[in-house]
This record gives C-alpha cells, sequence and structure tokens, in this order.
C-alpha cells in the first residue's frame, strides 16, 4: 500500500496535509507513558505560570502602594519581590528539564517504534514508497515534534495559565478595565481563524520542501563516484540549488504569513493595552483606583496580552506539529502485506531443503497488469543444484523473492519441505535459507559483525572457520584491526571480491539446508573470479542451491539447468544436453563462449 501523497506535481498540499491538531493525540499516548516527568514538569509550569501573572504584579503593587507610600519598610517588599524571582528562575529550570526531556523522550520512542515497524513492512512497500521521503519523517518530522513537545506544548500551557489567571486577575484589580479587555478578545480570535488555514497547508508544503532537500543530498552523496565520474558537479549542484530555492521560498511565504499575522495580533493587543492605560491613569486621578493597582493593572495585562500573543504564535507549531505526527502516523500505521498465518504450520524437522514450484503466476504490485512469471512449476530435490539461466526481465529474480516469501503468487503453490510457504512464519521459511546476492552487501559495521549477520552467536572459532573456507581469512587477517577493523560505509574498505567472499563467509555461518546465489561472481575480475568460485564450492556442498547464472561459464557443473523466458519455463537439462538441443540456451551460450575465446585470442 503506498503512502498518502503530500504533494503533488505542482508542490501543493496533498490529501496527507493535517487538517487538525488531532493527530497529535499519537504524541500525546507516547507522553503519556511518563507520569512522573510530566507530572513534575507540570508542576514547576504552574508554579512559574502563577508568580508571573500573579505573584509579581501583586509585587509590584505592594511596592508602590505600602512601600514607596511610607507603610513601611520598602526592602521588605523587594525582599519578597527577590524571593520570587528566585523561585521563579528554579521552576523555570525545572520546567525546562522536565519539559526538553520528555520531549526528546518521546521522539526517541517514536522513531524507534516507526523504525520497527519499517522492519516488519514487505518489499512491496519500499516499492511504492520511496526510502528518502521515509528517511525525512524519520528525520525532519520528528524534529518538529521534539520541538513541539518540549517546547511548543510547554508554552502553550503555561501562557494559558498565565492567560486564565492574568484575566482573572485584573477583574479582581479593576472590573472596568479589566471589561475593557475583555471587549478585545475577540480581536485576537478572527485572525487566528483567519490566518490558521493559511499557515497549516503553508506550513505543510515548507515540510514537504525541506524532505526534497534531504533526498536529493542523500541520492547524490550516495553516487557520488557516478557524479564525479561524470563531471557532473556543477549540474547537481544546480539542482540542489534550485531545490534549497524552492524550500526558501516557500518557508518565505510561511514566514511572512506568520509574520502578518503576529503583526496585526501585537499591534491589536497592545493597542488596546494602551487604551486601557490611559483610561486607568484617568481612573487614578479622579481617586478610584490606586497608584499601586494600575501598576500592578499595567504589568499583568501586559504579561496577559503577552500570553494571549504568545498562544497565537504556537498555534502555528502546533499546527506543524500535527502534520508531522500525522506523516508518522501513517508510516506506524503501515502492515505488512506478508505475514505470518494465525496457527502457523511448523515445518518439518530436520530440515531436508526441497522445494516445489506448482504452476505459479505471479505479478508485481507495481505491474499488476504484467506476470513476472507465468504457470512456473519446478521441483527441486535436497543437496540438488538448480541453475536458472535466461535473457534479462526473464523472471529469474522473482523466483528467488518468491522463495523467501517477500512476495505471494496470485496463482499456484510453492512449497519448502512439502509445506506450503503460506502456511509457515516467513521468519521459519527465511531461516531455512542464505544468499550470496550478485554484490556483496555489507554495513557499516565491524568486519566480526559483517560476518557475524549470518548467525549472530558465532563465536570466534566458527568466525575464523567461515572466512578460512571463503577464502576471506587472509586478507581480514591483514586488516589493520582484523575483525574488530571498521570496514566503512557498504564495505568501502574492501575490494569488490573480498566484499564477496565476506558474503560467502556470512552464509556460511548462516548454515541453512537452502542457499540462493544470485550470480555471485558477474562483477569480477578473473582472479577474484577464482578465488569467490572456489569458495562457492565449498558453500554448495551438501546444500540444495538455486543459481541465478548471467555467465553460462559458471554453471556447467549445475545437476540441472533451468532456461526461463518471459517468465516461463522453456528449456530444461544438463550443459551438454541444452547445448546440442539448439534452443534458448545453445544461442546464449555460443554468444557467450565466442565473445570469450575471442578475447582470449586479442590477449594472446
Amino acid at each position: 500500500m503506498a503512502l498518502p501523497k503530500t504533494r503533488d506535481d505542482k508542490g501543493k498540499s496533498g490529501p496527507a496535509a493535517s487538517k487538525s491538531l488531532r493527530p497529535l493525540k499519537m504524541i500525546a499516548r507516547e507522553a503519556a507513558k511518563y507520569p512522573l516527568q510530566i507530572a513534575l514538569a507540570v508542576i514547576a509550569l504552574v508554579v512559574t505560570a502563577m508568580i508571573t501573572s500573579l505573584a509579581l504584579p501583586t509585587a509590584a503593587k505592594l511596592i508602590v502602594d505600602r512601600g514607596f507610600g511610607g507603610e513601611g519598610d520598602v526592602g521588605r517588599w523587594f525582599r519578597y519581590l527577590l524571593l520570587l524571582v528566585s523561585i521563579l528562575g528554579l521552576g523555570t529550570a525545572m520546567r525546562f528539564y522536565f519539559v526538553s526531556w520528555v520531549g526528546e523522550r518521546v521522539v526517541a520512542d517514536v522513531r524507534c517504534k516507526v523504525y520497527e515497524n519499517l522492519l516488519r513492512l514487505s518489499p512491496s512497500f519500499f516499492e511504492k514508497n520511496s526510502p528518502r521521503e521515509i528517511s525525512s519523517r524519520m528525520t525532519a518530522d520528528t524534529a518538529v515534534i521534539e520541538q513541539v513537545v518540549g517546547t511548543t506544548v510547554s508554552v502553550a500551557l503555561r501562557n494559558s495559565i498565565m492567560a486564565v489567571f492574568g484575566t482573572a486577575y485584573l477583574f479582581w484589580l479593576a472590573p472596568q478595565l479589566a471589561v475593557w479587555l475583555l471587549a478585545g478578545i475577540p480581536l485576537v480570535i478572527v485572525p487566528i481563524a483567519l490566518f490558521g488555514r493559511r499557515l497549516r497547508d503553508i506550513s505543510r508544503s515548507s515540510q514537504d520542501r525541506v524532505a526534497d532537500v534531504g533526498g536529493i543530498t542523500t541520492e547524490i552523496l550516495s553516487a557520488m563516484k557516478i557524479v564525479q565520474g561524470f563531471n557532473q558537479e556543477e549540474r547537481e549542484a544546480g539542482r540542489f540549488g534550485d531545490a534549497v530555492a524552492r524550500a526558501f521560498a516557500t518557508a518565505r511565504i510561511r514566514i511572512l504569513v506568520r509574520a502578518v499575522m503576529t503583526a496585526m495580533l501585537i499591534t491589536l493587543i497592545f493597542g488596546a493595552l494602551t487604551i486601557l492605560m490611559w483610561r486607568g491613569a484617568t481612573m487614578v486621578n479622579e481617586g478610584t483606583i490606586t497608584g499601586g493597582t494600575i501598576s500592578a493593572f499595567v504589568l499583568a495585562g501586559a504579561i496577559t496580552a503577552g500570553a494571549f500573543g504568545s498562544l497565537t504564535e504556537v498555534f502555528g507549531d502546533l499546527l506543524r506539529g500535527a502534520g508531522a505526527a500525522g506523516r508518522l502516523s501513517e508510516l506506524l500505521e503501515e502492515r505488512p502485506e506478508i505475514v505470518a498465518p494465525a496457527r502457523p504450520q511448523p515445518l518439518p524437522e530436520p530440515a531436508r531443503g526441497s522445494l516445489s514450484f506448482e504452476k505459479v503466476t505471479f505479478s508485481y504490485p507495481t505491474r499488476p497488469a504484467e506476470s513476472a512469471i507465468s504457470d512456473f512449476s519446478l521441483v527441486v530435490e535436497p543437496g540438488e543444484s538448480v541453475a536458472i539461466v535466461g535473457p534479462s526481465g526473464a523472471g529469474k529474480s522473482t523466483i528467488f523473492q518468491l522463495v523467501e516469501r517477500f512476495y505471494d503468487p496470485q496463482e499456484g503453490r510453492i512449497k519448502l519441505d512439502g509445506v506450503a510457504l503460506t502456511q509457515v512464519d516467513p521468519r521459519q521459511i527465511r531461516q531455512r535459507m542464505a544468499i550470496v546476492p550478485q554484490e556483496g552487501i555489507l554495513f557499516a559495521a565491524s568486519a566480526r559483525d559483517n560476518l557475524r549477520y549470518g548467525a549472530w552467536d558465532a563465536d570466534e572459532d566458527a568466525i575464523w572457520e567461515a572466512a578460512r573456507v571463503a577464502n576471506a581469512e587472509d586478507f581480514l587477517r591483514a586488516l589493520p584491526n582484523g575483525l574488530d577493523t571498521f570496514l566503512g560505509e557498504g564495505g568501502a574498505r574492501l575490494s569488490g571480491g573480498q566484499r564477496q567472499r565476506m558474503a560467502i563467509a556470512r552464509a556460511l555461518l548462516r548454515d541453512a539446508p537452502i542457499l540462493l546465489l544470485d550470480e555471485a561472481t558477474s562483477a569480477l575480475d578473473a582472479e577474484s573470479e577464482r578465488l569467490v568460485q572456489d569458495a562457492l564450492e565449498h558453500l554448495m556442498q551438501d546444500r540444495t542451491t538455486l543459481v541465478i547464472a548471467h555467465r553460462l561459464a559458471t554453471v556447467r557443473a549445475a545437476d540441472r539447468i533451468v532456461v526461463m523466458e518471459d517468465g516461463r519455463i522453456v528449456e530444461t537439462g544438463d550443459h551438454n544436453s541444452l547445448s546440442a538441443a539448439g534452443g534458448l540456451y545453445s544461442r546464449l551460450a555460443a554468444l557467450q563462449f565466442d565473445d570469450a575465446a575471442m578475447e582470449r585470442t586479442q590477449t594472446d
């Protein structure tokens, strides 16, 4: 299933845009797992808000009325004010720590949950959804959520408390002036309603533009050798610059809308406050209220107005957070298409390693009208080596995808040791298989961890034995730190042949009854191919082996060769019988072996 589009071709916000703050419920559920930290943060928040909106204005009133009015020691009231300021500082530090802690913890939990769910999804999901887009959601969107939980929500709650208690305090001080202030509230609400919708859409579009920048960065940095090899640095810099310019243009519109909204609200709020001060000064002259009361009212009014103004600013951040939470919720709610049955059937023990395909027809989800394989039937006996050959697009790689149950066929059945794959837990199926891909895929980790990927509990002796059989021992011992040497991104510190032998050693450690070889020598030089081929011969012993072969010289020793074309089996036999049959295999063999002979002649 494809994720909802986040933008259309013109860069406008798509149907996945948040329509309200409801997506923040997911964040609230995660935060609710930490009640102690939230309680401490709320206590600190309430205390600081009460001091700011009530205690400080009251202190100002006492200083003016009783200190300056000659009713006592003025220092007493300033000491009272210093005590409040000290408590305010301590409370603010506590609030910042616990709110920030909750924000970081929630983001960490959300990232882990999303990533764990991604690891369970079927390959078809990643065919329909760009990994770069998913990566952006894991980084940019979680950063937005971190800001919302760690800052925005705290600011919103603090200012809400200050606004409510401040308003009540204003009515207690001077009801007549407070009524004037209350009349200005609609002037705050109306701009929120008018600007909020526009700001929400622009914010979502801004996130999408930032995601584009991240996607281009990931794509280019992962293909830097190709970019530099074809002298495309200037073009890619220009493409990146265009993406940055689009992101900036969208951000500029968002900033402009927020700036206009903020300017309007501040003008209205503080304009009303100025009028109130004017009216208050008149009342002081008339003797209706004291100077301390008007001082407290002005201070409390400014704090209350600032609280209302801040609420309008954080509303846009909350909407951005809702959009980010919605995008992450989409990833959390995705479910794999390939799942274990409710009551999985166990595979027989001990494992035999037999495979059978019974009239299998399959189309990839992204190409439903095109059959990758059609009416495919094949039985592979335990311990047999079967090579699958044919032109590109014949369906060879699809066989491996189905055997590992990354997909289920639309028609027919595939059986492992006599049990239909759809009746078995996919993890148990894959536990009985080891694969050596066309390119030795390694992780940015140590040599030891890359080898142990085949069997994570393998001990030192088992690792070195696998390395020896895979012809990898010599170069592994020559590494600066041996097995603990960091191999770089994708094993960049090793040659292609060394990476391939690492992949073979990894498969050896797996010690699975079924071996899948995806043309493991196609991209190697002659010397590396000889070493890898020798390692493969050891690996294939006493195992059922399926070999995808493009270079036919590597499959001459196979027990059986299956020739595919357009998703169907067109020939079956050994190398000699197929070569003599004059069919597709014979033509492919003639082309390859003639080319090889010509190359040898030219070399000689």
